[in-house]
């Protein structure tokens, strides 16, 4: 998951995570915990994202995509907004330890590096005591900083507003797929330049899109480039993915669409 911009590999500490504990103190298992309502919380096998990082007691909001999650496995793997980090993971006991974790060291445009080694201080400074309820999960050093991390499941298909990323089009294109009835949807949005409608057909996995209709605007040369990419994922049946937020579609040759879902 390393970027294929990464210069080099930094070894960060090891990091000791405790249990999602109750409120009375008492454990769940591992790879889980009790909430206040004795209801269990699983901690393994979610992806949480992380929210924000108090420090010195300033609470500061992190950058879209910072996350962390915690496999069964033995791994764990997150970003801190920008820089990508993997580690081992053991959970025993209801304890849950990273070691070995190594991160990207990038020089992310717009994104802020003391945030994010503020961020991985405090992962890194266990162990940390954790506390999860209803989907949301805090984790606190020893000195009083806290992260705080939210679940995120996958964003639906139809009714999201679908940005995409690749191709690049400085987010100009967007696809909404709309459910008429049953697994039929009607496909909106642009391309780029121009609008767009189709008719589709959702089912395991795939997506059949009929002829697309557009208007006829003329852009610059970047942007009808990106927009005849994007014109030959319809009248064909495709494939598609969703990881979270990101929709990835793929057409029978192989060419490859990515888009995000907005907040």
């Amino acid at each position: 998951m390393y970027r294929q911009k990464q210069r080099t590999i930094m070894t960060v500490a090891a990091a000791a995570l405790v249990p999602l504990a109750a409120a009375c103190g008492g454990e769940h298992a591992a790879g889980g915990s009790t909430s206040a309502d004795g209801e269990a919380q699983e901690v393994t096998g979610v992806h949480w994202a992380i929210d924000s990082v108090t420090t010195g007691g300033e609470r500061r909001q992190v950058p879209q995509g910072a996350h962390l999650t915690l496999t069964a496995d033995g791994t764990a793997e997150g970003s801190y907004g920008c820089n990508d980090f993997h580690a081992k993971a053991s959970v025993d006991g209801g304890r849950v330890r990273l070691s070995d974790a190594r991160s990207t060291e990038i020089a992310c445009v717009g994104r802020s590096a003391d945030l994010e080694k503020s961020l991985a201080r405090a992962l890194t400074a266990g162990p940390l005591t954790a506390k999860a309820d209803h989907g949301r999960l805090t984790l606190t050093t020893a000195g009083g900083d806290t992260v705080r991390l939210s679940e995120r499941r996958d964003a639906p298909l139809h009714g999201t507003t679908w940005t995409v990323t690749s191709p690049g089009t400085a987010g100009r294109a967007h696809l909404v797929f709309d459910r008429s009835a049953g697994n039929t949807a009607t496909v909106t949005g642009r391309l780029g330049c121009n609008r767009v409608t189709a008719r589709a057909t959702v089912g395991d996995g795939r997506i059949t899109l009929g002829p697309a209709t557009t208007t006829r605007m003329m852009c610059e040369d970047s942007l009808m480039d990106a927009e005849k990419r994007l014109t030959g994922l319809f009248d064909q049946r495709i494939e598609y993915r969703i990881d979270q937020r990101t929709l990835t579609l793929t057409s029978a040759n192989g060419e490859t669409v990515r888009a995000v879902a907005e907040r």
